[in-house]
C-alpha cells in the first residue's frame, strides 16, 4: 500500500477513536466509531486476496449495523428523557439496544461469529490493531454508561464469552483464529466486572493489551500464521521463541506473571461483591483458554521439527529484533511484582 495512504488511514484511525473517547454527546460518539470503522477497511483489504475483501465485507456489516444499534439507542433516550449525554441513559429499552451494540461492536457472545473470521482474513499487523485500538471506543462507552447497564445480562454475556472462547479455540490450527476467540474469553473478564468496578475493566484492557501487541509482533518478526510453521520456527530467533512461551503463558493468567494480576484482582472484586459462583465458574471456564495457550508455547519452544525428509530447517535471521518487541515482552511477564503501584496509577 502507498505510504501516504496508509499514514491517512492510520491517522483517521486515531481521530476515531479520540473522539469517541473524549465526547459526550452521543452523536459525536457515533461519529467517531464510523470515521473509524472506514479507517480500518482498507487495511484489511490491502492483500487483494479474496479472504481479506471477505473479511472487509463482514467487517463493514456488523459494523455498520452495530453504529446503527448505538443511534437507534440514543435516540430511544433522546425521546423519553430529552438527554443527548451519554452519561444520562436511563430508559432502559436504550440500555438494552446499546448492550447489544456494544457487545457486536466488541464481539462478545452472541455478537461474536464475525471476529475470528475478520482476523483471520487480515494481515498481522491489522489483527492487532483488530484485536486492541479498535476496542477501545466500544470499551470507554460501555464504561461511560455502565452505572444504567443491567448486571445480569452483562453477567451472563460474560460467562457466555469466557466459554466460548476457551471452548472454539481448543480445535484451531490457525494462530489468528486462536488468538481471536483468546480475545473474546479476555472480553469476558472485562464485561463481568464493569458494573461493579469499572476500573479493573481498564487495567484488565490495557494488559491485555499489552499482552497481545507483543504476540503480534513476535509472530510478524518470525513471519508465522498456524501451528505447523511455529513448530519449526524456533530456529530463527531463539531467543525470541523462548519469550514468546513466557508472553504467552501470561496470557493465559499463570500467576508469576504480568496476566494473573487481573483476574486475581477481578476475582477479589466479584467475591466482595458476593458473586462467588460467577468467579467460581469463569476461573474454571478460563482452564480452557489456559489449553490452548499451553498448546500454542509446546509448539514455540518445547517441540522439536520432525524429522521427515521433507523438512527444511529455517535460517537464523540476524536481524535484530525490535525494541518495541523487547519493552512489551518485559512489560508482559515482570509487572505482577509492582502490582500496588499500578493500582495507585489508574
Amino acid at each position: 500500500m502507498n505510504p501516504q495512504a496508509n499514514l491517512i488511514f492510520i491517522i483517521s484511525l486515531l481521530l476515531g477513536t479520540t473522539i469517541t473517547i473524549s465526547s459526550n454527546h452521543w452523536i459525536m460518539a457515533w461519529t467517531g466509531l464510523e470515521i473509524n470503522t472506514l479507517a480500518i477497511l482498507p487495511l484489511i483489504s490491502k492483500s487483494h486476496h479474496p479472504r481479506a475483501i471477505e473479511a472487509a465485507t463482514k467487517y463493514f456489516l456488523t459494523q455498520a449495523a452495530a453504529s446503527a444499534l448505538v443511534l437507534f439507542s440514543s435516540m430511544t433516550n433522546a425521546w423519553y428523557t430529552g438527554q443527548w449525554d451519554i452519561t444520562q441513559l436511563t430508559h432502559p429499552t436504550s440500555s438494552l439496544i446499546l448492550t447489544s451494540a456494544i457487545a457486536m461492536k466488541l464481539g462478545l457472545v452472541p455478537f461474536h461469529f464475525w471476529f475470528p473470521e475478520v482476523l483471520q482474513g487480515s494481515p498481522l499487523t491489522t489483527g492487532l490493531l483488530l484485536s486492541t485500538m479498535m476496542k477501545l471506543p466500544p470499551i470507554t462507552l460501555l464504561y461511560m454508561t455502565s452505572p444504567s447497564l443491567n448486571p445480569t445480562l452483562l453477567t451472563t454475556l460474560a460467562i457466555l464469552s469466557t466459554a466460548l472462547g476457551g471452548w472454539m479455540g481448543l480445535n484451531q490450527t490457525q494462530i489468528r483464529k486462536i488468538l481471536a476467540f483468546s480475545s473474546i474469553s479476555h472480553l469476558g473478564w472485562m464485561t463481568i466486572i464493569i458494573i461493579y468496578n469499572p476500573k479493573l475493566t481498564l487495567i484488565n484492557f490495557y494488559l491485555y493489551t499489552m499482552m497481545t501487541a507483543t504476540i503480534f509482533l513476535t509472530l510478524n518478526t518470525i513471519k508465522v500464521l498456524k501451528l505447523s510453521t511455529l513448530m519449526t520456527s524456533w530456529t530463527k530467533i531463539p531467543s525470541l521463541n523462548a519469550m514468546l512461551l513466557l508472553t504467552l503463558l501470561s496470557l493465559a493468567g499463570l500467576p508469576p506473571l504480568t496476566g494473573f494480576l487481573p483476574k486475581w484482582l477481578i476475582i477479589q472484586e466479584l467475591t466482595k461483591q458476593d458473586m462467588a459462583p460467577a468467579a467460581t465458574l469463569i476461573s474454571l471456564l478460563s482452564l480452557l483458554s489456559l489449553f490452548f495457550y499451553l498448546r500454542l508455547a509446546y509448539c514455540t519452544t518445547i517441540t522439536l521439527p520432525p524429522h521427515t525428509t521433507n523438512h527444511m530447517k529455517q535460517w537464523r535471521t540476524n536481524k535484530p529484533t525490535s525494541i518495541t518487541i523487547a519493552i512489551l515482552t518485559i512489560m508482559s511477564v515482570m509487572l505482577l511484582p509492582i502490582s500496588p503501584m499500578i493500582l495507585t496509577i489508574v
